[in-house]
């Protein structure tokens, strides 16, 4: 449960002498545009939200404006300056006028890629309307051109409007034919391969969904995954290019396969109610024994298995021992306590990790001790399944690994590839969960790895590669919605801790899939609503973010029949939502059971 830790902040006075240098060398303004000359920018009043925008953290308001309804409001965070850019086609070796108006402190507005001298303009303090402007020339051989906007890191929330990029418009021809020859091939429970034929002229082909586009590939297959199983879904691609957009492709109707025995759901409960019990140790909750944990209990992770060395991949799984836990059973008893929980339907785990458990897979020779070691402990205990439960320093991304769905780090191609063969030793009835934080998942959305340019925090994201790799062996992702920073939603605005709204937008992330790092272009498909439960402390003893029942009903009404749901607007609605985790049963068993009663009460 270790907290997550800042990304790291970049000196404001860096920043502020490289935009005075650049300046200082800025060509003088034109009196006016040439009557030949175009605006460019795309949507520069902000009237069709972000249309043709690509933000890390901006939105649309309503006021202030500085002219007509709509303007954009960015708000830079800890390693954020809140960039806001779009690509613009222009014509090589031409003069262009740049501007905007803008509000805040320490407000930019600049071009890059000019094939000459990138330029950029600042207000450092603008309490009212400002109007910034620059000039440049294009390079002989330059077409395209990047018009940004940006704040400053943790100096509040910055706003924009009616930027225009004024100058002769380059040739951006015609939009490419629609493409033909669509076809599925294999098909699972989850995923479809589509392939199409090539068009001349194109550069990418969009990949649409039911008519919503789910991504964008650059060459002519792709296979999409997130799917539910026995499902139907329309599949249509069209054609990009500089100049836009092909109409869609004639639709192909693939249903999906049905869900294979075990499924990656375990056999569980529709709802299901998953828990960490403390057997390695008491954590002032007091040690509960295995065969006390009441049956409404129907997951019960062991917590924990820890490396011997963090980097060793060799897992042991220690019982609390008498002096810490005097009322602690024997071996056979906590066996037979398995046995009989398994009997009753429930499944037990072990969880491996934890705050103080850090797992490093640095090379194939730990992924093989960690693969020997794990099933050594669920043999032993006659066990169910495993637990992921990587905090810390566990799982961080190297600088060149910049694509969740190809990951390149030893650390996680050595665990996506342990757990796979833990599953094929096991068979479909092998339950497989994880309970990453904020962190390494919906973090995401906002910051991956180290990030384009560098000095983000490399864990930020990490886990996204693990899950993605696993999801049609994944039984339960339940994301630790507790000891977290405010995290981003889908609605481009920050939502913290200690309410329903918390849990709503972080849920909603999971189940409807979301571009990392802003990328529209990659995005991280969905997963289905059984695969999820939503992680939460049982009692304010147990980990800041503890939300009393009632908010805790709340986010399941809005989730499960979007009402509810306050000022978050989810993009669905979920009642196949598999459950709650809690941290944990002995926590719950400390405050007289108030997170499991509620549970009960609330599924019947």
């Amino acid at each position: 449960m270790d907290r997550s830790r800042p990304l790291a902040r970049r000196p404001l006075v860096t920043l502020l002498t490289a935009a005075a240098l650049a300046a200082s060398g800025l060509t003088a303004l034109t009196s006016a545009a040439r009557a030949a000359d175009a605006d460019l920018a795309r949507n520069g009043g902000f009237e069709s939200a972000l249309d043709g925008w690509t933000c890390t953290a901006g939105a649309v308001v309503n006021a202030p404006v500085h002219s007509g309804g709509a303007a954009l409001k960015a708000t830079p965070a800890g390693a954020d300056n809140a960039r806001c850019a779009q690509t613009v086609t222009v014509r090589p070796d031409s003069q262009y006028t740049l501007s905007g108006y803008v509000r805040g402190t320490y407000v930019y507005l600049g071009a890059s890629g000019t094939g000459t001298t990138d330029v950029s303009t600042w207000a450092q303090s603008a309490p009212d309307w400002q109007r910034l402007t620059t000039t440049f020339r294009t390079g002989p051989a330059t077409t395209r051109v990047t018009l940004y906007t940006h704040g400053w890191y943790g100096t509040g929330a910055y706003h924009a409007d009616d930027i225009s990029l004024t100058g002769p418009g380059g040739e951006t021809g015609q939009p490419p034919a629609v493409p033909g020859g669509l076809t599925a091939g294999s098909v699972t429970s989850t995923g479809v391969a589509l392939s199409w034929s090539p068009v001349p002229g194109a550069t990418g082909y969009a990949v649409y969904r039911d008519g919503t586009r789910v991504g964008t590939v650059t060459g002519t297959s792709t296979t999409v995954t997130g799917l539910t199983p026995s499902t139907a879904y329309a599949f249509q691609v069209a054609a990009v290019n500089d100049a836009g957009e092909s109409a869609r492709s004639a639709t192909v109707t693939v249903t999906t396969a049905e869900r294979p025995d075990g499924g990656g759901s375990g056999d569980l409960p529709a709802h299901a109610l998953v828990g960490y019990l403390h057997a390695s140790f008491a954590n002032g909750s007091g040690y509960t024994r295995l065969a006390d944990v009441p049956d409404s209990w129907d997951v019960i992770d062991l917590a924990f298995g820890e490396p011997t060395t963090v980097t060793s991949g060799d897992i042991r799984f220690e019982r609390c021992p008498v002096s810490e836990c005097p009322n602690v059973e024997s071996d056979a008893e906590f066996k037979a306590a398995v046995k009989a929980k398994q009997a009753a339907g429930k499944k037990v785990l072990i969880s491996i990790g934890g705050q103080n458990g850090q797992v490093q897979l640095t090379t194939t020779a730990a992924r093989d001790k960690f693969v020997s070691s794990v099933s050594a402990i669920i043999d032993e205990y006659g066990l169910d399944g495993l637990d992921i439960d990587f905090e810390g320093h566990s799982l961080s991304l190297n600088a060149d690994d910049t694509d969740f769905k190809n990951p390149k780090t030893p650390v996680v191609v050595n665990l996506i590839a342990a757990v796979k063969t833990l599953k094929a030793k096991y068979g479909d009835d092998f339950v497989l969960t994880m309970a990453p934080e904020t962190f390494f998942v919906q973090l995401g959305y906002q910051y991956y790895g180290t990030g384009k340019w560098g000095g983000q925090d490399p864990r930020a994201g990490a886990y996204l590669p693990v899950i993605h790799a696993l999801r049609d062996d994944l039984t339960l992702l339940h994301v630790q919605d507790y000891n977290s920073g405010p995290i981003m939603g889908l609605d481009n605005q920050y939502h913290s801790m200690g309410g329903a709204d918390f849990h709503i937008a972080m849920t909603d992330m999971l189940l409807t899939g979301f571009p990392v790092a802003g990328d529209a272009a990659n995005v991280f498909p969905p997963l289905r609503p059984d695969q999820v439960a939503i992680g939460m402390p049982a009692s304010v003893n147990a980990g800041n973010g503890h939300v009393s029942p009632a908010e805790v009903n709340k986010a399941l009404n809005c989730l499960t029949k979007k009402t509810d749901c306050g000022s978050y607007a989810t993009h669905g609605t979920w009642p196949e939502l598999r459950g709650l985790m809690t941290w944990s049963i002995n926590w719950d068993r400390f405050a007289n059971w108030e997170f499991q009663k509620n549970f009960d009460a609330y599924f019947g």
